[in-house]
C-alpha cells in the first residue's frame, strides 16, 4: 500500500477511489453489484451467510466477472432486514433469507426481472416500492453523522476515501487551529452524547490550556437500553469518526486520541481496528500527516459495559485503569482530564459530524435544525412502532413526523401513549407534545431530554408505573455507588415502585417518591444520579392517574402488573376447544357446565388462585375469548 504524503497524493487517491465507487453504483465498470447489510442486526439474521451464499451461487454460474458481492454498514431500517441491494438499478430487497439467494440470482441477475415478493410494501397504500429513497422511512432523513453507512464497505478504506473521507481534514490542515475551532462554533454543533454542550466551546477550553500533552477521547460507551446509534456509525463508516478525532486533535494541539468502546460491540471494534490500521498504512495517521508537522496517533480501549462510564470523568478513570467512577468537577476534563492533561471528550456521533462541517462548510451544516440546535440527530427508534430502526433527521423535526411519517405509526392500530426520549435519563412525552419540534432545549423544557438518541415508543398496553420501575431497575444496577443520594436514593425509589406495582402501595408513597426525586436530582455527584429520577417525575406528571389506580384501586389500568390483574375467559365467546387448558402450565383451567348459545361444547374457566399469569392461554386462544382485567 503506497503511502500518502501530500495533499496532492491524497486527491489523486480520492479521485481514483471515487471513480471506482461510481463505477459500482452506476455500473460503469460493466458489472452489477450485490450489496448486503453488514450491521449487527442483519448479521444476527444470517447476513454474512447470505453474502457467502451469493458469492457461491455467482461463482457456480460463472458470473464472477459480471457481478460483485459487497458488504456495507447498517441500512437503518432494522425491522425489515436483512437487506440486499442490487446496483446499478438500485433495487432494494428486504427480509432476505438464505433460500432467496438462488431466486434473486436467477430471476434478477440473470433474467433481469424484479423479485416482487421481496420488495417493501407500503402499509398505507399497499404498493410495492423498488428503490430505497422512495420508502417513507427514508424520505425525511438527512444523513450527516451516518454519511456512508449503508453505502460503503466499512472494511475498505478506498471506499471511505471515495465517499468524501479525509476531505475535511485536508482542509483543516490548511487552516489556523483557531479557525478550525471557529468553524465548529459557527456550525452550532452541540454534543450528541446527551448533554448538548457546544462542541466548539469545549475545544476552545482545551486549546486555551497550556501543556505539551493534550488528548482527544471518543466516547463509544453507548449503554442506554435500546440505543445503537454509535455502534452503527462505527460499524458503517469508522474512518469518518477517526477523521473527526484527528481534526479535533489538530484543533486543540493534541497528539493522541483514545477510542473508548464497550466490548459488547465486537463488530464495531473489529472494523475500527481495520480502519486504524489502513489509515496508518497509508500515512493518514501517525507522523507528519499529509506532509505537515502535525502528528496524531489513535488508540483503542475496551469498556466492560458499565453505564456510568458514559459519564466522561468515569470514562477517563477507566482508561487510566481505575475503577469507573465519576470525579468531582471542576476541574473539567478540558482543563484536567486524562492523566491530568487537557482533554476533550466527544461521543461517536459528534465526531462523525465534524468532517462534514470542515468538508462542506459550517453554513451547510447550520442550514439544518433550529436556532439553538443545528444540524441533524440520529435516533434509535424502537418499542411499539412499525418501523423499528436507526433514523437521522434534521433538528426541529416534530415527534409526529418521527413516529408516524418515518416510524410508520403504532402496530395493530393501537393508540399512542408516550415516547421515552433520552433513555434512562430522559422522560416520557405524551400525545399533547406530538407537534413539538425535537431539539435539545425544547425537550428539556417539556420534561424530557435528547440524551444520546434513544426513542422508545409506548402504546395503550404499556403501564407507565411499570415503565418507571424498569428504568429504575437499570439505574440501580448501573449506579457506581460513589455518592449516597444516587446509591441509596435510587434503591429506595425502586423499592417504592416495586411495592406499588405489587398492589401494596400506600398514599404516602407518592410524597416519598417526590421527595426522593429532588434528593437524587440535587445531591448526586454526576449526571447518572442527577437524571436518574426523570422517568419517575415525568410519568408522575403525565400519568398520576395510573399511580393512583395502583395505590387506591389496586388495579393496573394497562393490565401489566401481575399482582393487579387476572385472566378471564368470556364464556359466551368460548368454543370449548380446550386448547387453553392444554397449554396451561399450572392446570388452572377446567371445563364448566355452561354451553354458550350457538356453541357445541361447554365453556372453559380459569381458577384465579391457581393461575400463574403467564399468558399462555391468551396467546393460544384463536377465538379471542380470553381477556385481562
Amino acid at each position: 500500500m503506497e503511502m500518502i504524503k501530500t495533499p496532492a497524493q491524497l486527491q489523486e487517491k480520492v479521485a481514483a477511489c471515487s471513480a471506482c465507487l461510481d463505477g459500482k453504483f452506476k455500473g460503469e465498470d460493466g458489472k452489477r453489484a450485490v450489496v448486503l447489510c453488514g450491521g449487527t442486526g442483519c448479521l444476527s439474521s444470517n447476513s454474512a451467510e447470505i453474502r457467502e451464499k451469493f458469492q457461491q451461487v455467482i461463482d457456480e454460474k460463472g458470473l464472477h466477472d459480471k457481478v460483485s458481492v459487497n458488504q456495507v454498514g447498517c441500512f437503518g431500517f432494522c425491522s425489515q432486514g436483512p437487506f440486499c441491494k442490487i446496483f446499478p438499478e438500485d433495487t432494494l430487497y428486504r427480509m432476505v433469507k438464505l433460500e432467496d439467494v438462488e431466486e434473486i440470482v436467477e430471476k434478477d441477475l440473470l433474467g433481469g426481472q424484479i423479485v416482487e415478493r421481496l420488495l417493501y410494501v407500503d402499509p398505507a397504500t399497499g404498493e410495492k416500492v423498488q428503490r430505497q429513497d422512495d420508502i417513507n422511512f427514508y424520505k425525511k432523513q438527512r444523513r450527516i453523522a451516518l454519511h456512508g453507512c449503508g453505502t460503503i464497505d466499512p472494511e475498505n478504506i478506498d471506499e471511505a476515501l471515495g465517499f468524501g473521507g479525509y476531505q475535511g481534514l485536508m482542509r483543516a490542515l490548511t487552516m489556523d487551529r483557531q479557525d478550525v475551532i471557529n468553524e465548529v462554533l459557527k456550525a452550532g454543533l452541540r454534543g450528541r452524547g446527551g448533554g448538548g454542550f457546544p462542541t466548539g466551546r469545549k475545544w476552545q477550553f482545551a486549546y486555551n490550556e497550556a501543556g505539551d500533552e493534550k488528548y482527544v477521547v471518543c466516547n463509544g460507551d453507548e449503554g442506554d437500553p435500546g440505543a445503537f446509534m454509535d455502534r452503527s456509525i462505527l460499524e458503517g463508516n469508522p474512518l469518518a469518526v477517526i477523521e473527526g478525532m484527528v481534526i479535533a486533535g489538530y484543533a486543540i494541539g493534541a497528539k493522541n486520541g483514545y477510542f473508548y468502546v464497550r466490548a459488547e460491540y465486537p463488530v464495531a471494534v473489529r472494523r475500527l481496528r481495520i480502519a486504524i490500521k489502513e489509515a496508518n498504512d497509508l500515512g493518514l495517521l501517525g507522523e507528519h500527516i499529509l506532509g505537515t508537522d502535525f502528528s496524531f496517533n489513535v488508540h483503542i480501549r475496551l469498556g466492560a459495559g458499565a453505564f456510568v462510564c458514559g459519564e466522561e470523568t468515569a470514562l477517563l478513570n477507566s482508561i487510566e485503569g481505575k475503577r469507573g467512577m465519576p470525579r468531582p468537577r471542576p476541574p473539567f476534563p478540558a482543563v484536567k482530564g486524562l492523566w491530568q492533561c487537557p482533554t476533550i471528550v466527544n461521543n461517536v456521533e459528534t465526531l462523525a459530524c465534524v468532517p462534514y462541517i470542515l468538508r462542506e462548510g459550517w453554513e451547510k451544516f447550520a442550514q439544518y435544525g433550529t436556532e439553538r440546535s443545528k444540524g441533524t440527530k440520529v435516533f434509535a427508534l424502537g418499542g411499539k412502532i412499525n418501523n423499528v430502526g436507526l433514523v437521522e433527521v434534521p433538528m426541529g423535526t416534530t415527534l409526529r413526523e418521527l413516529i408516524y411519517d418515518i416510524g410508520g405509526g403504532i402496530p395493530g392500530g393501537k393508540e399512542f401513549k408516550a415516547i421515552q426520549t433520552g433513555g434512562p435519563s430522559g422522560g416520557c412525552l405524551t400525545k399533547e407534545y406530538l407537534d413539538e419540534p425535537i431539539d435539545f432545549d425544547n425537550l428539556v423544557a417539556k420534561g424530557s431530554m435528547m440524551g444520546s438518541g434513544g426513542a422508545i415508543v409506548m402504546d395503550e398496553d404499556n403501564c407507565m408505573v411499570d415503565v418507571a420501575k424498569f428504568y429504575m431497575e437499570f439505574i440501580c444496577d448501573e449506579s457506581c455507588g460513589k455518592c449516597t443520594p444516587c446509591r441509596i436514593g435510587t434503591k429506595r425509589m425502586l423499592e417504592i415502585l416495586t411495592k406499588i406495582t405489587e398492589g401494596k402501595g400506600e398514599p404516602e408513597d407518592i410524597d416519598a417518591l417526590k421527595e426522593l426525586v429532588e434528593v437524587t436530582r440535587n445531591g448526586s455527584l454526576c449526571a447518572l444520579g442527577q437524571t436518574a429520577a426523570n422517568p419517575i417525575s415525568s410519568t408522575m406528571t403525565h400519568f398520576m392517574n395510573e399511580y393512583e389506580a395502583h395505590i387506591f384501586e389496586k388495579k393496573c389500568p394497562a393490565h401489566v402488573c401481575k399482582n393487579l390483574m387476572q385472566y378471564k375467559i368470556v364464556k359466551d365467546q368460548c368454543f370449548g376447544c380446550g386448547m387453553c387448558a392444554r397449554q396451561c402450565p399450572a392446570s388452572a383451567i377446567s371445563r364448566t357446565d355452561y354451553v354458550a348459545p350457538g356453541k357445541k361444547l361447554a365453556a372453559m374457566e380459569i381458577d384465579p388462585p391457581k393461575c400463574v399469569k403467564c399468558g399462555a392461554c391468551m396467546s393460544t386462544c384463536k377465538f379471542k375469548a380470553i381477556i385481562k382485567e
